[in-house]
């Protein structure tokens, strides 16, 4: 096997209690927010589309985020960094299509399928000799292309919703401008509290129906193997993991410091995927988004606990999901829109400096450019296409750069 060393010794309690810092609460709050919010959106959107009932989607939220959740306190703790794994969105949004000529346990066999590709390439470290060929400003042109609907959704929410994104945005510009202020309380927190004062004040939380305080009861799925799903999804569903979910944040705790265990994360993925899957839940992956907040601020040597925190936060909504997922649904699109460009701003502008900023700068504009399209071919999303793409154009016109890697 060719996983990478664990992160001795391991924590005690107390350590990890006292590492703890206000900055990582702060940084795990808010990108659980946006964890729990429009990431939901398109599993019950999928859902709803595909035909699946609501306790199909509820025991899918289940593995989703509680199982996860357990799987990232394990994986961080033992790596001693932010390693947070929750679900391929993009993976979901393949499966979509596949719920209206296929069935549920014929899906799931596919994830099946995909849980053993992803493990096979951790355990034997083909995945790490992948990544070591692709430069590392054509990957985060990739990410950058990935995060700027973020930043532009903020901007547009500005304009559609100005009582709600303006405060917000005002908030984070007062409290940066300040170093010791912003010290004190973390920019973000300060926009969270203003968001919810807005929306409080505004009238905009739409509550529809009662909430449902009653704990997910999670199904447990018989899987089908069809040809059909495995041709269909299983590849696709890997390359999503792999180029769309997991490069972004190896690439993201990278550029943090961080030193990200790649065959590891592949084969945690892979193994997670094949418990997730016995609960209906689409393949896990390293989160992007979540793990650039989670590393984005406070001391480095601490920043595992962030995913501590927010893996907490993930079992508790996993085992509430019908309680939580309502509470996420009522909140306006511009508070979630704005909380999320605001958090991820200096990640975007970090991923644009590394990607113009020296050698392969054609083919990280390749790179950008496809995936900021956000076109699939082969039912295999715009980030992979980006990486291939941009490769291939330095390859052939930026030779020079390759000599020099």
């Amino acid at each position: 096997m060719q996983l990478e060393p664990l992160t001795h010794p391991f924590p005690t309690i107390n350590k990890i209690f006292a590492d703890i810092q206000f900055v990582h609460v702060s940084n795990a709050v808010i990108a659980f927010i946006f964890a729990a919010s429009a990431p939901v959106a398109i599993i019950l959107g999928v859902g709803t589309k595909g035909g699946l009932s609501e306790f199909d989607m509820a025991s899918w939220i289940f593995g989703a985020f509680a199982l996860n959740g357990i799987i990232g306190i394990i994986v961080s703790i033992t790596y001693r960094q932010p390693l947070v794994f929750f679900w391929t969105i993009s993976g979901t949004v393949l499966v979509g299509p596949a719920l209206e000529h296929l069935t549920f346990p014929e899906v799931i066999g596919a994830f099946y399928g995909t849980a053993i590709l992803l493990l096979v390439l951790g355990l034997t470290g083909w995945v790490k000799r992948i990544m070591a060929i692709l430069p590392m400003p054509i990957i985060m042109a990739m990410v950058a292309a990935v995060f700027l609907q973020f930043s532009l959704n903020w901007i547009k929410a500005i304009g559609e919703n100005p009582w709600i994104a303006v405060p917000m945005t005002f908030a984070f510009v007062l409290l940066s401008l300040n170093g010791q202020l912003s010290r004190r309380i973390p920019p973000m927190i300060g926009v969270l509290v203003v968001g919810v004062i807005m929306v409080v004040l505004t009238g905009s939380f739409d509550l529809v129906g009662n909430l449902d305080l009653s704990i997910t009861k999670p199904k447990i799925y018989m899987p089908i193997f069809s040809w059909a799903a495995i041709f269909e999804l299983v590849v696709p569903l890997a390359v999503t993991v792999l180029a769309a979910q997991n490069a972004q944040g190896i690439a993201i705790l990278r550029k943090n410091k961080h030193n990200p265990p790649i065959n590891s994360i592949t084969a945690v993925c892979g193994g997670a995927s094949l418990i997730t899957a016995l609960f209906g839940a689409v393949s896990t992956c390293l989160t992007g988004p979540v793990n650039a907040i989670l590393s984005s601020s406070g001391k480095i040597h601490q920043q595992y606990t962030a995913a501590i925190v927010i893996c907490s936060l993930a079992i508790l909504f996993g085992i509430y999901a019908p309680l939580f997922t309502k509470l996420m649904l009522a909140t306006p699109s511009a508070f979630i829109a704005t909380l999320a460009g605001l958090a991820l701003l200096r990640v975007l502008q970090t991923s644009f400096k590394d990607s113009f900023g020296g050698s392969f700068t054609l083919g990280a504009l390749i790179s950008f450019l496809v995936t900021i399209v956000d076109q699939s071919i082969f039912n295999i999303g715009a980030p992979f296409w980006g990486l291939v793409c941009g490769f291939f154009t330095s390859w052939l016109l930026e030779r020079e750069d390759f000599k020099k890697m």
